[in-house]
């Protein structure tokens, strides 16, 4: 879907740009700490997360539990680190308890837990079940006359479950408006490329002939999250499917189109040079605004 893009100030660019850059920092601060956790998905969703949450969504940290609030579904919640990194960056927990990650009573589990802590909209682990909950709160929204907005992040791995496309055709079907679903596709998986396991293209096609709107974009342009995310807004006949290509392990030069970071945890040496090169790119980011 060929669409035009909304131009954003460059100081909000820059300053999602800076966001983002920080939440890989501290993706990769707890999963050194962690030892253990997925790499390559919370990096690559970093501008994701940073559009949603400081410019797209209707939330409050202040009143978590707002019936009239926006709602993130993480599918995909083997990359709860980058919700996580996230919810801490915008307060709804403090920066320094997402250093607990996968620890023994830790509010942050490896996969999210929606009663362990104030954000968190959905409990996710096995795939495929996420899209399925975005509709069904998606349509209470309708059933409580709320105008509020449905966003479910899922991985283009878990396309190969089958629940998934019962729900997209479930969605199309139901023509749900305010129902927008952002695929991340990186190409890989734990064992290798998408295309070598379970091929998924042509993806576009597949969920134009479920009845879906679909716009690609590049997952790591902000203006062109911004333009999806306003656009799907615009469109109330039926959902929208947002199909973000990222690298995977982005902003990391080592971890970047490796399928082997997929679920793998940086070791302190490596954790040390990540940091140092999303650092780097911090001041480059801030040099050219200047």
């Amino acid at each position: 879907m060929l669409y035009k893009t909304t131009r954003v100030k460059s100081n909000i660019l820059e300053e999602l740009q800076i966001i983002a850059t920080n939440l890989r920092k501290s993706v990769i601060e707890m999963l050194v700490v962690a030892g253990s956790g997925h790499s390559a998905g919370p990096l690559d969703m970093a501008e994701v997360f940073a559009t949603l949450y400081f410019h797209i969504l209707n939330v409050d940290p202040k009143n978590p539990t707002d019936p009239d609030r926006d709602r993130l579904v993480l599918s995909a919640g083997h990359i709860c680190p980058i919700l996580y990194a996230t919810l801490a960056h915008k307060g709804y927990i403090s920066e320094k308890e997402i250093k607990t990650l996968r620890k023994l009573g830790s509010k942050l589990q490896g996969h999210p837990h929606n009663l362990s802590m104030p954000g968190i909209e959905n409990s996710s682990g096995p795939l495929g079940q996420g899209l399925s909950q975005a509709i069904g709160m998606a349509l209470a929204a309708k059933l409580d006359n709320k105008n509020y907005e449905v966003y479910c992040i899922g991985s283009d791995g878990e396309l190969q479950e089958g629940q998934i496309w019962e729900a997209a055709m479930f969605a199309g079907n139901k023509r749900i408006r305010n129902l927008t679903w952002i695929i991340d596709r990186n190409n890989i998986q734990i064992d290798g490329y998408t295309e070598d396991v379970m091929p998924l293209e042509p993806l576009r096609e597949k969920l134009e002939a479920f009845n879906w709107h679909v716009i690609e974009i590049d997952g790591h342009n902000i203006e062109e999250i911004i333009s999806a995310c306003n656009m799907s807004k615009a469109i109330v006949e039926r959902p929208t499917a947002i199909i973000a290509h990222t690298i995977p392990g982005k902003g990391v030069d080592f971890m970047e189109y490796k399928f082997e970071w997929h679920g793998k945890s940086p070791s302190l040496e490596e954790g040390k040079k990540a940091l140092h090169e999303l650092r780097t790119l911090e001041g480059r980011i801030r040099g050219e605004h200047e």
